[in-house]
């Protein structure tokens, strides 16, 4: 009994010792940490992004526009940043492509890349109706500018890649897909850009005049707005079309806007033709004297007593039917100038046939 005794009190002591050793150490003191298991080779589709992203970085730009305002206690003049934006190089010389709501009201601009070395910009060019705008930096560094693609042919559920810097932080990925194509916003001016394009990446402040690119690393699209309550994405983004893009900002470069064809004639308010029956179309309200619209032969409204009378309503542009003014302009502002576009018009209860010769309009 007395050894059995001795026995079970060393036994008990040994446990109460090992107890009390636990506790004093705490909770998970004699854990360690647990092998690291083998990752393995990246998915394809993994490795295709990463190799994107590091191919397009360098050439995404960080805009910080800048107002100068007066301190009213000290006098002094103070350089204030009013607001910040994307872009990316668009060729070696130092151009770089944002959109035009980026620099609206800049006094001076700010440009960095990855390296956040800052280098002044100057505006060469702004295309307000289209949401572009083209910056210049004077001794740029080494630029690698994106490879186009094209708008035109994308699918929906393509994949996208979106790079900005949204919030201001550095260089920032997203991806998705092609939501929908040929979708209209608004630009600055009212008038509508169409052929937008429609995304799920997702798109933040700070992120518009960024690059969407498609799988294959091509620029297809400027980013540049949202549809949000709350600012932030809510999977709604949209990018000004490439084929947009790649035609306006030469034009830009060279000429510091868009050189627009004179039409010759000026079309009725759309709020106004429903005082009109007649087919959905452009109505032409005067045509101007010696210009190209009257050369084609278009009508006017004209007058019967106190009654207006329906001249011509324009249908269609080279097979293209046209809803709205805007929509007429671009498809002429998409032929070259000096070239002869089809006009299929309505005129009292027959359709005819036109061609408008596209002059430069003078600035």
């Amino acid at each position: 009994m007395r050894k059995a005794t001795i026995i079970g009190i060393v036994l008990f002591a040994g446990v109460l010792v090992g107890w009390c050793g636990n506790s004093m150490l705490g909770p998970g003191a004699a854990a360690s940490p647990r092998p690291v298991a083998p990752r393995g080779p990246l998915l394809v589709g993994e490795q295709a992004v990463i190799d994107r992203f590091k191919e397009a970085a360098p050439s995404v730009a960080y805009i910080t526009s800048i107002a100068y305002q007066r301190d009213w206690f000290s006098l002094d003049v103070q350089a204030v940043p009013t607001g910040s934006g994307s872009g990316f190089a668009w060729d070696e010389q130092g151009h770089v492509v944002t959109n035009y709501h980026v620099i609206e009201n800049a006094q001076e601009l700010e440009i960095s890349f990855g390296d956040r070395t800052s280098y002044k910009g100057r505006v060469v060019g702004v295309a307000p109706d289209k949401d572009l705008a083209v910056l210049k930096i004077e001794n740029p560094p080494r630029l690698r500018p994106i490879p186009v693609g094209r708008s035109a042919d994308l699918q929906v559920g393509q994949t996208v890649l979106a790079i900005g810097n949204p919030f201001g932080l550095d260089h920032t990925l997203t991806t998705g897909v092609v939501s929908a194509v040929g979708r209209e916003i608004q630009s600055a001016t009212r008038r509508r850009i169409s052929g937008v394009i429609q995304t799920d990446a997702a798109i933040n402040p700070g992120n518009s005049g960024g690059p969407l690119l498609d799988s294959a690393g091509r620029l297809i699209g400027i980013n540049t707005a949202i549809t949000s309550t709350s600012g932030s994405s809510a999977g709604i983004g949209f990018a000004v079309p490439v084929d947009t893009v790649n035609r306006v900002v030469p034009q830009l470069i060279a000429r510091g806007q868009i050189q627009r064809p004179d039409l010759g004639f000026d079309a009725l308010p759309e709020a106004w033709s429903s005082y009109f029956e007649g087919p959905r179309g452009v109505i032409v309200l005067r045509v101007h004297r010696g210009g190209p619209a009257e050369a084609a032969g278009l009508e006017g409204l004209s007058r019967n007593g106190r009654r207006w009378v329906l001249g011509d309503v324009i249908l269609a542009v080279n097979g293209q039917p046209v809803q709205s003014y805007d929509r007429l302009l671009d498809l002429v502002e998409n032929e070259p100038l000096g070239s002869m576009v089809r006009l299929e018009v309505q005129r009292g209860g027959q359709k005819i046939k036109l061609g408008l010769r596209l002059v430069p309009a003078s600035t």
